[in-house]
């Protein structure tokens, strides 16, 4: 990884306790993951199950949380040996949108709230050009002004509030937008809508998004490149055609094989089944695979050493023996 990096992630790892106070046990949620986002406008995405690691990557790169070990680095700095100027910048220019806005609102405050707090804490436009700056923010998110200010966060949609944080961080004029599961809670009708904006501000604004999510139709439409997270490592990265069309790791096509798909005669991919032995809860403390238990491609190997992310091709990683050189 070059050191014209926007923002680069190295071996991030991020350990929880397990048990009471004087426990040694350790839950590993983020296990040396590394990537980088150069400085021209992407979309990577971050894909698993629930509890694969994906939002506490996002807290680490927002700086919600310290990593046990690792860097992220913003512009070359680590953002922990950050001085007050810097630190004020990189909270500026890498924004958040959430899987529930509605939770972000205070809802005693209208929503004009949300917007004008933001400009008048980083000093974006004197007093008269606020209104003005405001209005062009939620006509960019497809808001109509008259629509949503003046209200108060539970008499929007759904649609309505998710749109509002994305004016919200379009206002602060980011490089980077960290989305965890921004369509999740509101209705298939409307989340074509929410990522086309996505993709607007990436082509219009060059904003580049880290996009988290566990599901894969959404992620192929929206993505230029996949990474896919298993027990806190990536397992798979590649671009997001590739990955979803050709996945080479055994959990990979696990979840490829569970998109739905628009026939009605076929309703999924071929459907991978899994061994009905059970998970073993030390799976993740194992020294070989962290799929191994579920995989019905493992052999010995597998269980016997942890296989490391290697590159396979021009533009494709894996962490699977089977796929080694």
């Amino acid at each position: 990884m070059s050191g014209g990096n926007l923002l680069e992630v190295r071996d991030l790892t991020k350990e929880f306790p397990l048990g009471g106070l004087f426990s040694r046990r350790r839950l590993v949620a983020v296990d040396r993951v590394s990537f980088a986002f150069p400085e021209e406008p992407r979309v990577l995405t971050l894909a698993g199950e629930s509890g694969s690691g994906k939002t506490t990557t996002a807290r680490l790169i927002l700086g919600f949380i310290r990593p046990t070990s690792g860097q992220v680095l913003y512009r070359g700095k680590d953002i922990w040996s950050m001085d007050k100027g810097e630190w004020r910048r990189y909270r500026r220019e890498v924004q958040a949108v959430f899987q529930d806005p509605y939770g972000v609102f205070n809802p005693l405050f209208k929503v004009d709230r949300v917007l004008t707090v933001p400009i008048r804490k980083f000093g974006l436009a004197p007093s008269d050009q606020v209104d003005e700056l405001v209005a062009r923010a939620l006509e960019t998110v497809g808001l109509r002004p008259e629509e949503v200010l003046g209200k108060y966060p539970h008499q929007l949609s759904g649609g309505q509030r998710q749109r509002l944080m994305l004016a919200r961080a379009f206002l602060l004029r980011p490089r980077l937008i960290v989305a965890d599961e921004p369509v999740s809670m509101i209705d298939a009708s409307l989340r074509a809508g929410i990522l086309n904006i996505m993709l607007d501000l990436k082509r219009r604004s060059g904003i580049s998004f880290l996009y988290i999510t566990h599901d894969l139709s959404t992620a192929r439409y929206v993505s230029d490149e996949i990474m896919i997270m298993y027990r806190g490592s990536i397992v798979e990265r590649g671009p997001a055609d590739r990955v979803i069309d050709e996945p080479l790791h055994p959990y990979s096509r696990l979840l490829v094989s569970s998109i739905p798909v628009p026939d009605p005669s076929r309703r999924w991919r071929e459907r991978i089944e899994l061994p009905r032995e059970e998970l073993s809860a030390r799976a993740g403390e194992a020294p070989g695979c962290k799929f191994y238990d579920r995989c019905p491609l493992r052999r010995d190997e597998c269980r016997e050493r942890r296989p490391p992310l290697v590159r396979v091709d021009r533009d494709r990683w894996v962490a699977c023996h089977l796929h080694a050189a």
